[in-house]
C-alpha cells in the first residue's frame, strides 16, 4: 500500500502547486495543464488500486469464513469421534463384565 500513500502524496504536492500559482503567465499554463493531468492521472490510478485493495479485503473476509466453518466442522466431527470411541469403550466394559458373569455361571 506504499504507493497508494506516494501516489497520494503527489497528488498533494501538485495540489500544493497549484494552490500557489497566483501570477498565470502564458508558461505557467503549461505547466498548470501538465500538472492538472499529473492529478487526473494519479486520481485515476487511485481509484483503481483502491478497486482492489476493497476486492482482496472481500476475498481475505471470505477466506477467514471459510477456515472459520472448517475449523467449526472440524471440532464437531472430532467431539463426535470421542463420543464415538467413548461408547466403544463403555461396550467394551460392559461385554467384559457379561463375560465375567457368564464365566461365573458356568463354573
Amino acid at each position: 500500500m506504499k504507493s497508494i500513500s506516494e501516489k497520494e502524496k503527489k497528488l498533494i504536492d501538485t495540489l500544493d502547486k497549484l494552490k500557489n500559482l497566483e501570477n498565470l503567465k502564458p508558461d505557467n499554463l503549461r505547466e498548470l495543464e501538465i500538472l492538472y493531468n499529473q492529478k487526473n492521472q494519479l486520481q485515476i490510478e487511485k481509484k483503481e488500486i483502491e478497486g482492489r485493495y476493497s476486492l482482496l479485503k472481500q476475498e481475505n473476509e471470505t477466506l477467514k469464513q471459510q477456515f472459520d466453518d472448517f475449523k467449526k466442522k472440524n471440532y464437531e466431527e472430532k467431539k463426535k469421534e470421542d463420543q464415538f470411541t467413548e461408547k466403544i469403550d463403555e461396550l467394551n466394559q460392559e461385554t467384559d463384565n457379561l463375560m465375567e458373569e457368564i464365566d461365573k455361571w458356568q463354573t
